[in-house]
Formats: structure tokens, sequence, C-alpha cells
């Protein structure tokens, strides 16, 4: 029978931890890649059986890349510790690595949930991530939204897992303000440089795209908080550019 080895990155992730780490109880070995958590995230993690790492964070894709170099066996399936494996797609889990028809990976689609609430629009209903792969054929580049790169054919999964990405309105902000700063800086080293259409324009272009033409607005008052807070993430990073450029001045 075909193996599976599950990976966790994890920082400061003790409200969740639990529940990711039996949401991959199908795997024949778990990974747990932590950057140093401050919280409770290990303690917890320890009272399973699972194999806990720890690396300095430098990148999303660095992280995971480190962690599937340790992994015993060929099918990997990356768990961010917020997602959640349903019945349905364990099923198509189980049946891809028995029989992946050519296929070396899976992209999964993702139910959406915003500080509580499910999102199904605003560009969510578009949201799809690779996290069932063969290692030999894939590996993660970018600094922030990480890819997947890829030697062949990738499949679709029918069914969606769920993903609870913001817990809180703080918990958000926490999140926003860690990938701002790794775009911001991901910006910098390419030597990208700070105008009034990057703080006037471009926020107020992602709120329209998220909220009128990825007809977030069907979300009601939810949605427009969601578009809202996307284009706070656009000015926050442009901010943080502009900190960044004008300290070596």
């Amino acid at each position: 029978m075909t193996k599976i080895t599950a990976i966790i990155p994890t920082l400061n992730e003790e409200i969740h931890i639990a529940d990711a780490i039996k949401s991959v109880s199908f795997a024949d070995e778990i990974i747990v890649i932590d950057s140093y958590s401050s919280d409770n995230t290990i303690e917890i993690a320890e009272q399973y059986n699972v194999k806990i790492i720890k690396r300095t964070f430098d990148d999303f894709s660095s992280q995971k890349n480190f962690a599937i170099a340790q992994a015993k066996h060929d099918w990997i399936y990356i768990l961010d510790a917020d997602e959640r494996v349903t019945p349905e797609v364990l099923k198509e889990i189980l049946e891809a690595v028995k029989n992946p028809k050519g296929f070396v990976g899976f992209y999964v689609r993702r139910t959406f949930y915003f500080c509580a609430r499910n999102i199904n629009y605003g560009g969510c209903q578009r949201d799809k991530v690779v996290r069932l792969f063969l290692k030999e054929y894939c590996s993660y580049s970018g600094i922030v939204h990480e890819r997947i790169s890829t030697k062949g054919k990738l499949g679709f999964f029918k069914n969606k897992i769920e993903h609870y990405s913001y817990r809180s309105f703080d918990h958000y902000i926490s999140k926003l303000n860690q990938y701002s700063w790794l775009q911001a800086k991901e910006l910098y080293k390419k030597g990208k440089k700070v105008n009034l259409f990057h703080i006037l324009i471009k926020p107020s272009a992602r709120f329209f795209i998220h909220y009128i033409i990825r007809l977030g607005f069907l979300d009601g008052f939810p949605g427009f908080i969601f578009a809202k807070v996307q284009a706070y993430s656009v000015l926050t990073r442009y901010i943080k550019l502009w900190l960044l450029n004008k300290k070596v001045k």
C-alpha cells in the first residue's frame, strides 16, 4: 500500500494544532515543522504520534521544502494548521495515491471561513491549492504566497477542504503584518519603489476587484469587510516597502 507523509507548518498554532493533526491521522507519517512557536503549539503536538522539527523561519517555500526533504514517503500531503480534511476529500486522497492516473499532484478547493463566517464570493469561489503530490516531481517557490512547481500533470479533487484562515480580526492583523513584511522585502530586493499609485489607486482597485468583479457583495456585510481588509493588506505592503526604501537613504 502506498504511504503518505503529512506536513503541517506551524507558528503559534495552539488553537489549531490538535485538530490539524487529527485531520491528517490517515497519514503514515506526520511532520510538524515549527518556526519556534512561543505558545503551547509544541507541547500540544507532543501529545500525538508526530515528528517535530524546529527550524527558524525564512520564507514559506523554504520551510515547506525543508520538511519535504525529511519525509520518509513519496506522497506528500501539505496541511496548513488552519485547514481540515473533510471525509469526502479523504476518500479522494486515498484513491489518488492508490491510482493516480498519471497525475503527480492534485488541486483541492477550499471552503473559506473569515472570522467564523463562510465567505462564498470575493474570489474565494476560485480558491484552490495543490495539497497532495509526489515529492520527486514537485517543489515550492516564492516567499509569501508560495507556488508549487511540478514536472507532470496535476489533477483536481471534486470535494473541498475547510479553511479557517482567520479566527478573529486580531488574528487577521497579526497574519497581515507577517505577510506584508515578507512581501515588502521581496519587492525591496527587486528594487521596487513606491509612488502615489501604489498608495491611492492599488488598494482601491483591490477592493473593487474583490467586492464588485468577484461578487463579494453577494456575501453581504462580511463580504464588504473581507474586500476592505484585502485592500488594507495592499496598502500595508507598500507602506512597509516605503519604510524599507527610506531606511537606506
